[in-house]
């Protein structure tokens, strides 16, 4: 069997970027990608997908990607399944991410010596400890 997903879409919000209790870092960002209707049916509808990156990978999406910024993702799906506030039971499906492709911001056809985006992005402004456990990591 295989669990393989490829998709390429652009940022719908900027990515953050978390640390785990263990200083493992994990970055969470939103995929929107285009879905193309059949021939006769009008304009494309979008599907948001939530993707997740570990380590110095998600350390690298939050520097050099941000809202708008075209990106390609290879990775795995996961489930999670969690309690509503209404007390109904629900799953989410995640890409956790094992590569992530820098295709470039919106309107921006070439990359500069200077980053994509031409801007200093080492602050740590975006930074916040979650608590996890290393039984919580997506692999082993």
């Amino acid at each position: 069997m295989v669990n393989r997903v490829v998709l390429v879409g652009r940022l719908a919000q900027d990515p953050v970027l978390n640390k785990t209790a263990s200083n493992y870092s994990v970055a969470t960002f939103t995929l929107a990608v285009d879905n193309k209707r059949k021939r006769g049916e009008s304009g494309n509808s979008t599907v948001f997908i939530r993707c997740q990156t570990w380590n110095a990978l998600a350390e690298n999406v939050v520097k050099f990607t941000k809202k708008g910024s075209l990106v390609g993702v290879d990775g795995r799906l996961i489930s999670n399944s969690y309690t509503k506030k209404d007390g109904t039971k629900a799953t989410s499906i995640e890409i956790v991410c094992d590569s992530v492709a820098f295709l470039g911001p919106k309107g921006q056809t070439n990359s500069t010596d200077e980053g994509l985006f031409g801007e200093d992005s080492s602050s740590d402004s975006n930074v916040e400890t979650i608590d996890i456990t290393e039984d919580d990591l997506p692999f082993n």
